[in-house]
């Protein structure tokens, strides 16, 4: 387990949940918000959602307190955890990664939370299989989908839970006004895809196309660019009234690689250069096309912000 990054300190632990409920009391106090990203705060979550989630919960009547998420590394860092620990949710957990779950396993809460962690490499073939081999089939509250690559594909195939609150990254390089998608390959990877590791995913439009499709509302994004939050449709209706806008956010996180792996802090339009000749779909026209040959990739706005 060396190398991987651990609470060995129980009391940082405590420290941080102490931290992360405060601010859900202090949260309670704005019921009505400008953005869902107003609603961030960070307690185990890699940027704001945590706070996000806890802010949808205390105005969604969610009738299942079970999660599943997957793409979770080893949970040190994850969408749901502080969910698990504050709420006493239950969940079920999946990474690619054997030792990341071994080493899930040797933490704290493994035992002290109801929490199934498996090793399973996801694809859209596997996942309704996965589901309801581990017991977690039917109503849930919430499903968290990063797995940087087939998010949207899996979760188009997706039919063994009927969650309240769908998470789930998009690529913010893809831009804003076209639901574009790279094509599905089961075994993709993203540094295998292209070396910066900046062609993945979904276009944050694809996710909304896809989103209304599945019979959900989009509530908007976190301020860095990264996860998309949808409402089923029959429960949206107790938070889009408290948000003055729904939107997403561009992105502002510069973690390109060179061509030997090392991180290269490639910055706003200079990112989608890089990966301007790959080939992507529409999944509105199921048209096939390089991203370069796409016009006005990024909405005034997301220009502007970027």
């Amino acid at each position: 387990m060396a190398g991987i990054p651990q609470f060995e300190d129980e009391t940082a632990e405590r420290l941080l949940m102490l931290n992360g409920r405060i601010a859900c009391r202090q949260q309670a106090l704005n019921t009505r918000i400008k953005t869902l990203a107003d609603a961030e705060f960070r307690v185990f979550s890699q940027w704001g959602e945590d706070g996000i989630i806890e802010w949808l919960l205390a105005h969604i009547p969610v009738p299942n307190t079970r999660f599943i998420e997957f793409g979770v590394e080893n949970f040190r860092e994850a969408n749901c955890r502080f969910l698990m620990m504050n709420r006493n949710w239950r969940g079920l957990v999946m990474d690619g990664s054997a030792d990341n779950m071994q080493a899930l396993k040797a933490q704290r809460f493994y035992w002290m939370y109801n929490l199934a962690a498996q090793q399973a490499f996801i694809t859209a073939e596997n996942i309704n299989e996965l589901i309801i081999e581990y017991g977690f089939s039917g109503p849930l509250g919430i499903l968290s989908i990063d797995i940087d690559g087939n998010d949207y594909w899996v979760w188009e195939k997706i039919t063994a839970v009927d969650p309240a609150i769908v998470i789930c990254e998009y690529n913010p390089i893809l831009g804003d006004t076209t639901p574009i998608v790279v094509p599905y390959n089961p075994a993709f990877n993203r540094f295998n895809a292209h070396y910066c590791g900046l062609f993945f995913g979904a276009s944050i439009t694809a996710l909304r196309l896809l989103a209304a499709r599945r019979g959900y509302e989009f509530v908007g994004s976190n301020a860095n660019g990264i996860n998309a939050f949808f409402v089923r449709k029959d429960l949206a209706s107790s938070v889009l009234p408290l948000l003055e806008a729904v939107r997403a956010f561009p992105s502002q996180h510069r973690d390109s690689r060179d061509m030997e792996g090392k991180l290269s802090f490639t910055g706003g339009l200079n990112r989608v250069k890089l990966i301007h000749d790959q080939l992507v779909v529409n999944v509105a026209t199921n048209q096939t096309l390089r991203i370069g040959e796409i016009p006005n990739l990024y909405s005034p706005q997301w220009l502007a912000e970027m």
